[in-house]
């Protein structure tokens, strides 16, 4: 039997429990994050590579981080050095989307090979705890006062939290094109610089600054959902007056140029990760949405998100 076809049957019955732990083949995986350490994008990698192993999907997962460019720079670097690797991964989502409109790469994302997307969350915005302005209508106030003196600070340029302010300004009356936005590679820098005082708003996914506001050194002041966060006591940009409602979601790609059989190989790897107890504990602690999506509707999704998140970065002046 070739290797890729023992691939997909052994990661088949790991996903169905047909195999004993000890009889599952368990390759090394090879897992790229286009982000430095501490953002989501790395904090979902790190955690999907535990859940593969605990599922016996891997032996052992390695990591890169290769940050900048909302995960341009990774995926460039993946795509031409991955390329035939079965066992190469790729963390990527709605951010690197954003990335690729606005900064048109060499390399684009359909060289690499879909494989499933994992988790959707919002971004919520925090202020310093000291900070004189204590609810999202002072920064609105201050944002119409005087554009430029409200930093935003988040992601890479692109990044759901940048159309998301972006999205705000027009909401109001105040020039897209006008939004302060400091974006940073990583996760890590971006918090830094909230605690710090260098930016006046900060934005990203709850579970990156759950830590910080439960210390109350962070003041949530909204949310990009619908509806209130289950458990979280977060307002909704909705029902603070502003039409801001917007997704973030992260998911995971192949190399380009692997085998139909390897890429089913991985899913069936990956779904068996998603159903592990390591998946779903970070589920909860994190505040992440499960949003398991593969096969075709999957890519799917990635070329409606691609055209949506175009639309609204047009109009909200960006691109």
């Amino acid at each position: 039997m070739r290797r890729d076809a023992f691939l997909k049957s052994i990661a088949a019955l790991a996903v169905t429990g047909g195999l004993p732990l000890a009889a599952h083949a368990a390759p090394t995986l090879k897992m790229m994050i286009p982000a430095n350490p501490g953002g989501g994008w790395d904090t979902t990698g790190r955690v999907l590579g535990r859940a593969l192993t605990e599922a016996k999907a891997a032996d052992s997962v390695q990591y890169e981080n290769r940050g900048g460019a909302a995960g341009i720079i990774g995926l460039a670097q993946f795509a031409n050095a991955s390329k035939n690797d079965p066992n190469a991964l790729l963390m990527m989502g709605a951010v690197m989307l954003g990335g690729i409109i606005t900064g048109k790469p060499p390399v684009q994302l359909s060289q690499a090979t879909p494989i499933a997307r994992l988790t959707s969350e919002y971004n919520v915005f925090v202020v310093p705890a000291d900070s004189p302005l204590k609810t999202m209508k002072d920064v609105v106030a201050q944002l119409k006062k005087d554009p430029g003196s409200v930093k935003w600070g988040g992601g890479s340029r692109g990044s759901t939290e940048h159309i998301a302010a972006c999205m705000l300004a027009r909401n109001i009356g105040v020039d897209p094109k006008k939004v302060n936005y400091v974006a940073f590679r990583g996760g890590g820098e971006a918090i830094s610089a909230i605690l710090g005082g260098s930016v006046t708003v900060g934005g990203s996914g709850y579970s990156e600054f759950a830590e910080h506001i439960a210390s109350g050194k962070m003041r949530p002041i909204a949310v990009t959902s619908q509806k209130r966060l289950p458990g979280i006591a977060i307002p909704t940009m909705k029902e603070q007056g502003y039409d801001v409602i917007l997704g973030n979601w992260r998911g995971v790609y192949a190399a380009p140029g692997i085998s139909a059989d390897d890429r089913a190989a991985l899913t069936n790897m990956v779904v068996a990760a998603t159903k592990s107890k390591a998946w779903t504990e970070a589920l909860a602690k994190h505040g992440w949405t499960p949003a398991v999506m593969v096969g075709k509707e999957f890519e799917d999704f990635v070329e409606y998100e691609f055209s949506s998140l175009r639309a609204i970065m047009y109009l909200s002046g960006m691109v």
